[in-house]
């Protein structure tokens, strides 16, 4: 009877934490041929309703070990609903000083999820648009796997 409860309790807590974790939203796009062209913008579309909340936003880059820079330069074009653009240049480590990968991962792959911004608000209700382009001197940026964002409940400390 003991294990059972155990098993309960586990099963509980688990359903709590995933709760908790409200997301507004999560996806990821691969990128074609593991190499991100100049060219090659990954959009997400996101829907917004809630104003009033608070959001942190998450860039979110899977990349092979063999990637050759420690950093990458990114731009972010955000279209509101309005059809305003707003652009930002964002830089995302990758690697410390010492060429150790910040990523966690198992083998060659590293999963890498860097803040972008945060506890910020949507000004309006509708559809956000957020298009990627990578921002670095090569045409072509081997060994980048995937592109992604998050969009969670701003967390308070």
């Amino acid at each position: 009877m003991q294990i059972r409860s155990w098993l309960i309790f586990g099963a509980i807590a688990g359903l709590t934490i995933v709760g908790c974790q409200e997301s507004l939203f999560q996806e990821n796009k691969p990128i074609p041929n593991k190499t991100w062209e100049v060219g090659n913008t990954i959009s997400f579309e996101v829907e917004v309703t809630d104003t009033m909340m608070g959001y942190d936003f998450y860039i979110d880059l899977r990349n092979e070990a063999t990637y050759q820079y420690a950093n990458i330069f990114m731009f972010v074009n955000t279209t509101f609903p309005s059809g305003k653009v707003s652009i930002d240049t964002v830089e995302c480590f990758l690697a410390d000083q010492s060429g150790r990968w910040l990523g966690s991962g198992l083998g060659d792959v590293l999963d890498n999820h860097i803040l972008f911004k945060q506890n910020v608000r949507f000004p309006n209700q509708g559809t956000y648009t957020f298009g990627f382009q990578q921002g670095m001197r090569n045409e072509a940026l081997p060994s980048i796997l995937d592109l992604g964002i998050t969009i969670e409940k701003h967390k308070s400390k």
